[in-house]
């Protein structure tokens, strides 16, 4: 789907379950403004390969922007107010982070949202997420705000067992995906990325993925 197409559902929205939607092309408009504050903060905390737990290297590439940035390693999984690489804080979420992740969590109906983390994602074409929950946070109410920039992904969104079926749902840039509440547990991923060139954002995918950890 082009960006025209993208353009032409700005301001609609798919309801994945009672507290979860995608806000069709919801960041377009800032979408420069986005990318200028990865490259900011990739300047200052590049992106990394993490390792998990078991030992095995993550596919997708990240870094992290606010009060916390979600780290692993063989210790666990775990938020750190410092980057590991270099003992310094993480870059803070600049005005456009915040006031986007505030904008979009009200449209979805999460009211006074400030997030105190930024996993700032990037995918390369094959780049795939396992289906996952986000359990590392204190907050398990207060949503995700998951935007999406460049090259479009098929996000998965599934239930609150790993088994449970998975909906497929396509992403483009400027999408922007939100869910909390009682859908906040949700598993969810995203397939391989499909090869492609975006024309501003190049052979790749950035994700910001805003949440309220304290």
């Amino acid at each position: 789907m082009s960006d025209l197409f993208a353009t032409q559902l700005h301001s609609t929205r798919t309801q994945l379950a009672p507290q979860a939607c995608v806000l069709h092309g919801f960041a377009l408009d800032v979408a420069g403004a986005l990318l200028a504050d990865v490259a900011a903060i990739e300047a200052f905390a590049p992106f990394r390969h993490l390792v998990t737990p078991g030992g095995h290297v993550m596919q997708v590439a990240m870094t992290n922007s606010g009060t916390y940035g979600w780290c692993s390693d063989r210790r666990g999984y775990r938020y750190d107010r410092h980057d590991p690489q270099g003992g310094e804080p993480w870059p803070a979420m600049s005005p456009a982070f915040l006031q986007l992740a505030a904008d979009a969590a009200r449209e979805a109906g999460f009211d006074a949202y400030v997030p105190d983390a930024c996993l700032v994602n990037r995918y390369a074409p094959g780049t795939r997420l396992s289906l996952h929950q986000d359990r590392d946070e204190d907050d398990r109410i207060a949503p995700i705000v998951s935007v999406s920039l460049g090259l479009p992904a098929t996000f998965l969104f599934g239930g609150f067992a790993r088994a449970d079926k998975a909906v497929r749902v396509p992403l483009q840039h400027g999408d922007v995906v939100v869910w909390g509440g009682e859908d906040r547990m949700r598993f969810h991923g995203v397939l391989p990325v499909k090869p492609g060139r975006h024309d501003v954002v190049g052979e790749q995918r950035i994700n910001l993925t805003f949440r309220k950890v304290k």
